[in-house]
């Protein structure tokens, strides 16, 4: 198996995971957390989509899918591009108001095609190149890929335990 094959494997699985965390829940529901301050099913899910979004455009030096489209709006934010979640105190966390469990759908849906197109065609020596001299050691593209999967699969498998702590309705 080659790299891009075996990186587009991982990737792919992610959508049927962020889809059961999200199908079938009510806004309130995407908004309820376990605890105040813990972070929602709809955060956990935007939160990974916005962090996969954020890196991912900057690797393929394009516009994030969050500002190109009209993706705030549903999610009760404004359309910055900085935005992604890190950091966020309870307060800003309660801000994200995903409007419906579709739109975390399809925003995440638009994002993982995005970089399914990047990961098509990746080489083993594009996975040396450097894309953040910011840190020492400088990360590459490879450790930049992995950090991402292993971010969006933390938070989706977050996102499914909190929905199986939701209140029967």
């Amino acid at each position: 198996m080659n790299v891009s094959d075996l990186l587009i494997e991982y990737f792919d699985r992610l959508p049927d995971l962020v889809r059961s965390a999200v199908d079938g829940l009510t806004p309130s529901q995407l908004r309820w957390s376990p605890t105040p301050g813990a972070n929602s099913i709809g955060w956990l899910v935007w939160h990974l989509t916005r962090v996969q979004d954020h890196h991912v455009a900057e690797l393929v030096g394009q516009d994030q899918v969050w500002v190109s489209g009209d993706w705030a709006g549903h999610f009760g934010l404004d359309p910055d591009p900085d935005n992604t979640g890190y950091g966020h105190s309870p307060e800003q966390t309660s801000e994200v108001r995903p409007d419906s469990a579709q739109v975390l759908i399809d925003y995440y849906d638009a994002v993982a095609g995005r970089t399914r197109e990047f990961l098509r065609g990746l080489k083993p020596e594009d996975l040396d190149r450097v894309v953040d001299k910011r840190w020492d050691p400088p990360v590459t593209l490879g450790v930049r890929l992995v950090s991402i999967a292993n971010d969006d699969t933390q938070h989706v498998g977050q996102a499914a335990y909190v929905r199986g702590l939701l209140p029967e309705s």
